[in-house]
């Protein structure tokens, strides 16, 4: 009999298990508390509490050819950077592609997941789920858990003094929905991520007055990058991977921020991150410099106190009044339905192996899909990341020994400074194409540049000149898929048809590309007469 495989969620990380269980034999049962697949992108005018929220003007902050899944592509007329509903279109389109929806039950609630008695020997679990008030309990071989962290808001009250006799508005990030409710009011946002940044933005067209309170700064970066082709198109590429992690952690940051401060300079406009050591999630955002340069944002330091009707800034006595105060502070790792004893979390840090893995386990059989933040899209490191489980579920891939998987855990925990390449601020963000060359290695999806160069040189320079797109671990291997190639060869084409809405006359492409031809001649002529 083919094993039982709980999946928790249906969202992005639940549809692309449920599909990986269904490559691999194995029977998978999904559980989704709301009427709909989509997770995150699934909007609602209201907060439902154990699931994540999403504002109505979200915008996905990676293109549709990083984001789609390994052997699933976006329909060429969608545009590059997806509104929510066009992304939870495509999750609907790729759910009835690979008929997932009927190994999903609806409004259906996991109570609770504990170890069967006999656990050690069968690695079963035992799975209570609510269904219209009605629990029902099943035996599963193997569960994953896809909800992510974006369910548990992080509103740490305690950190700011005087927040009790503050009598404005406050709320956390996770409860913002339209800016409708700033207008004409004086705003301060606290916390510079993406959300906070996204909400400041869109405050500044209704708001009297908009602030930014941020302790460390953030680099800012547009969607739209090189040429205007989109960002992680031109930043994620196999070739410039290796230039970053092959230079010292200084030199890498250096040429990061020498890269960000050519749309504007960050220290003019009071953004700098504070610690250039460590790389912070960037700042996707293409409105933030014109909200500053014409006053709408400012940009202040971290919050000193609250008063009354005002706050107080660090390093300064000036009161700024203040209305209604959104905490952009984060989220809390929570996993409600398993007992505390499986999975250890800390500091907003699980101890998984691989981000994955319990390591102590005695059954290789829990597995967390989607409970990282990767430089880059979620997608495919998702669908690579359940590829990986499903088969060790199946025994055709193991787990290295537990104390091999403890120490690596243990590492990322200490948050050492790399001599080379990207060293994260927290233990979860992780370099995306480094982490699924581990995981395809694993599998043995991994593609290989020299052996493409020896029977197919064009498709090898597309995978490593290029971006490092999602087609690429769908080539060769368990999974392989026949439209892989094709896909990787037509990824510019998709890429910008939704914009060429006009057609127009440009020779600028080939003066660039003749410009950059002579450019790297130039700098092989000169290494060759140095050798001299």
């Amino acid at each position: 009999m083919a094993k039982r495989v709980a999946i928790v969620g249906a969202g992005v990380s639940g549809l692309a298990s449920i599909k990986c269980c269904l490559e691999e034999g194995l029977e998978p049962t999904c559980f989704e508390r709301t009427r709909d697949i989509g997770g995150v992108w699934q909007f609602t005018e209201y907060v439902e509490d154990g699931r994540a929220s999403m504002y109505k003007s979200l915008v996905s902050n990676t293109c549709k050819e990083m984001s789609a899944f390994t052997d699933f592509p976006f329909p060429e007329d969608f545009p590059v950077f997806l509104p929510h509903a066009k992304l939870l279109e495509y999750l609907h389109l790729y759910t009835k592609h690979f008929n997932l929806r009927k190994h999903i039950q609806f409004q259906t609630t996991v109570i609770s997941i504990k170890k069967r008695p006999d656990f050690s020997t069968s690695g079963q679990w035992d799975v209570i789920t609510e269904t219209n008030g009605k629990q029902k309990s099943a035996i599963f071989d193997a569960v994953m858990v896809c909800i992510g962290y974006l369910t548990e808001p992080s509103l740490p009250l305690d950190s700011f003094p005087g927040i009790d006799k503050f009598n404005g508005q406050y709320f956390h990030s996770r409860d913002y929905k339209t800016p409708d409710v700033f207008a004409g009011k004086k705003v301060l946002v606290v916390g510079m991520g993406n959300s906070g940044v996204d909400i400041a933005v869109e405050a500044a067209r209704t708001a009297k007055k908009v602030m930014i309170s941020t302790n460390r700064g953030a680099w800012v970066i547009s969607r739209v990058f090189d040429d205007g082709y989109p960002w992680d198109m031109v930043f994620l590429t196999r070739f410039l991977n290796i230039i970053r992690n092959s230079l010292p952690g200084r030199a890498t940051m250096w040429l990061i921020a020498t890269r960000v401060n050519q749309w504007f300079n960050h220290a003019n406009y009071g953004l700098v991150p504070k610690d250039r050591s460590v790389m912070r999630e960037p700042i996707l955002n293409d409105e933030l410099p014109g909200c500053i340069i014409t006053g709408k944002v400012s940009i202040k330091p971290g919050v000193k106190e609250f008063k009354e009707n005002s706050v107080v800034f660090k390093d300064s006595q000036e009161e700024e009044e203040v209305d209604v105060v959104v905490f952009a502070t984060g989220y809390k790792a929570s996993f409600p339905f398993i007992d505390e004893s499986i999975i250890e979390v800390e500091n907003n840090h699980a101890s998984l192996y691989k981000y994955i893995f319990p390591p102590r386990l005695e059954k290789p059989t829990l597995a967390f899909i989607g409970f990282l933040k990767p430089l880059g899209a979620i997608m495919s490191v998702v669908e690579t990341q359940a590829r990986w489980v499903t088969r060790i579920f199946n025994g055709l891939c193991k787990l290295p020994p537990v104390n091999t998987m403890l120490e690596e855990v243990n590492e990322k925990k200490k948050h050492k400074l790399n001599w080379f390449g990207f060293t994260f601020d927290e233990v979860l963000k992780t370099d995306c194409l480094v982490y699924m060359d581990q995981l395809a290695s694993s599998i043995g999806v991994k593609p290989s540049v020299p052996a493409l160069l020896l029977r197919d040189p064009k498709l090898a320079i597309k995978i490593f000149f290029g971006p490092c797109s999602p087609y690429q671990f769908r080539l060769d291997g368990p999974g392989k898929w026949d439209g892989a190639r094709n896909a990787i060869m037509s990824q510019w084409e998709r890429t910008l048809k939704p914009m060429r809405t006009r057609v127009v006359e440009d020779t600028s492409s080939f003066i660039a590309y003749l410009l950059k031809a002579l450019a790297l001649f130039a700098v092989v002529v000169g290494i060759l007469y140095s050798f001299n």
